[in-house]
């Protein structure tokens, strides 16, 4: 990618433009986080000059859907480059959306971004950095601050910058400013002001950090979190004891650990946020013992309802949901389990099996290792069973030995609701093992036990 931004530079000088590198591509090279295909560069060319300009290097794409905000989207074999022109931005107070104002100066460019360790600069053919706001301390100091000596500003232009703050935190381990932190508790309340969706994405870039437990531990405290999802703040100070103890047995702390310990997949991270999130509305004590008495059913509902305030799709509101229904069965794995039970699990739960057995090994944060390693073992033995049990489905399929054409010639009967129920009963046998796929004599035998019975 470093070669085609070259060659776009030389391109751009001959022509008496400025080009450079921008934003997180500097933060990222300067942090040495690897190599990305992705590069974001900014120049005082308008959007039509830059698509004349780009147009000898032959991109494979020309993205013009940011065109108005100026930016150019190119398109090669193995990199995606954004070419955007200087901005200076003004906001609306009430909408919050951009008025894009194109501007001639670097400079000006820098000033109108986020945090400092955004707000570098690299000239592609020279390798100097531009940096007006000692980024690159920031970046050493593993500090993240607000650009300029007034953060609420900056907060004030855009009240995503609230979560994109946390999200950078999350993201690369770092600590926030204390300047720009106490500017985040005043404005938190004007995210009420952001679309679900952007809050939505900068959620899901949060969960799918380095350091997801950091970065919602932030959104507790920070009081940002009241105005995303105010039920994860009633987590706090729940005990699954009848008197306070550690700090592992408090719902929240609880909480955050399941997150840090479970796979960076959207499902899996979100399952794990929510899948104790009816804790505190179903928690009750019994002879000095605490239940959450149907927790999972109640937490699938509030998932549900959290899930579509952020706008998810339908898809994703049912696979986080299901695992959040299923996690206490799959924790209450046995070996005794029938394979029949094992399957029943499986086909419930279907796609977001994984998922589910994610949450399960995540859910163990014991600090005796001898109950952390038989719980391990355990959910190592139930992946082991459905494993095989999926392959000997591929084998032999599960499905009533009879389909439905065959039991209405066997009753002389046509279509009606009393088929469903038939074929329903003897699937149901299968799965348990009681009866084999390709039984059609005992399969008969059964059926016409049942009708019997029923007339």
């Amino acid at each position: 990618m470093l070669e085609t931004i070259k060659m776009l530079a030389e391109i751009f000088r001959a022509q008496h433009k400025q080009l450079y590198i921008v934003g997180g591509t500097v933060r990222d090279g300067l942090l040495r986080r690897g190599q990305s295909n992705d590069g974001d560069l900014a120049t005082d060319a308008r959007p039509d000059e830059i698509k004349r300009l780009v147009a000898s290097t032959h991109p494979t794409a020309v993205v013009l859907v940011g065109e108005r905000f100026g930016t150019v989207r190119l398109h090669y074999e193995n990199s995606i480059i954004e070419i955007t022109t200087f901005r200076s931005e003004r906001y609306d107070p009430e909408s919050r959306k951009p008025e894009v104002c194109f501007g001639d100066s670097l400079e000006e460019d820098l000033a109108r971004r986020d945090f400092t360790i955004n707000a570098l600069a690299c000239d592609p053919l020279t390798g100097r950095i531009i940096d007006l706001f000692d980024g690159q301390q920031d970046l050493e100091n593993h500090v993240l601050r607000a650009v300029g000596d007034e953060p609420d500003k900056r907060f004030n232009e855009d009240p995503l910058r609230l979560l994109r703050a946390v999200r950078f935190a999350a993201q690369l381990d770092f600590e926030i400013d204390s300047g720009t932190r106490a500017a985040i508790v005043r404005q938190a309340s004007t995210l009420q002001k952001i679309s679900r969706e952007r809050i939505r994405d900068e959620m899901n870039k949060l969960l799918l950090s380095s350091h997801p437990a950091k970065g919602l531990d932030l959104l507790v405290g920070l009081g940002l979190m009241e105005w995303i999802i105010p039920e994860v703040m009633e987590l706090r100070g729940v005990s699954q004891r009848p008197t306070t103890g550690r700090a592992s047995k408090d719902v929240y702390i609880h909480v955050l650990r399941v997150v840090e310990r479970s796979s960076a997949r959207p499902v899996a991270r979100w399952g794990a946020l929510l899948h104790d999130i009816a804790k505190p509305r179903t928690k009750v004590v019994e002879d000095n013992k605490v239940h959450f008495f149907g927790h999972e059913d109640v937490g699938a509902h509030m998932a549900r309802d959290i899930l579509k305030r952020l706008h998810f799709d339908r898809e994703f509101i049912h696979n986080v949901s299901q695992v959040v229904k299923l996690h206490m069965r799959a924790n209450a794995y046995a070996s005794d389990w029938t394979d029949g039970a094992v399957r029943r699990l499986m086909l419930d739960s279907g796609d977001v099996l994984p998922d589910l057995l994610d949450l399960s090994r995540a859910d163990i944060t014991s600090y005796r290792i001898d109950k952390v390693n038989r719980a391990a073992a355990r959910v190592q033995e139930l992946a082991e069973r459905c494993q095989h049990l999926k392959e000997e489905a591929e084998r032999v399929p599960l499905r009533s030995p009879l389909d439905g054409n065959e039991l209405m010639e066997l009753f002389g009967r046509g279509p009606g609701p009393w088929l469903r129920p038939l074929k329903d009963h003897l699937l149901s046998l299968v799965i348990d093992g009681a009866l084999a796929a390709d039984d059609k004599e005992e399969a008969t035998r059964i059926a016409r036990k049942i009708m019997s019975e029923q007339q």
